[in-house]
């Protein structure tokens, strides 16, 4: 018997949505801002939270944790921890914003843009 699972499906099995968030979060954290679907971007900000909290703690149990998260991404645990750490520390949640674009031309899907509070304070 199939259970109800908690959170937004995507229209993906458990392995394909893991895989599809590991690969925003990873380009989140590199990037510095994505351009992706509306759904997809509200369906990552409660996984983005969690890992800035985790962030915050900054010890060796929290750098194992997050190189779980993001299947032991050195480059994004470092710069996670080099460049997020004082951002982590003075927040509790509300690290990111999104800012609605226009849909897609192909089959007009709402689009987002999903950026980091502090990188859309310092964009005009």
């Amino acid at each position: 018997m199939r259970k109800q699972m908690y959170g937004r499906k995507l229209g993906r099995n458990r392995a394909a949505r893991t895989a599809l968030f590991r690969s925003l979060t990873r380009a989140m954290v590199l990037q510095g801002s994505i351009v992706t679907t509306a759904a997809k971007a509200r369906a990552i900000i409660p996984d983005l939270d969690k890992l800035m909290h985790i962030v915050g703690h900054d010890t060796v149990f929290a750098r194992r944790r997050i190189g779980q998260i993001v299947a032991g991404d050195r480059e994004v645990i470092n710069k996670l921890f080099s460049d997020f750490l004082p951002l982590a520390k003075a927040k509790k949640s509300g690290f990111t914003s999104i800012a609605v674009m226009p849909t897609r031309k192909g089959d007009s899907a709402a689009m987002a843009k999903l950026t980091w509070v502090e990188l859309a304070k310092m964009d005009p």
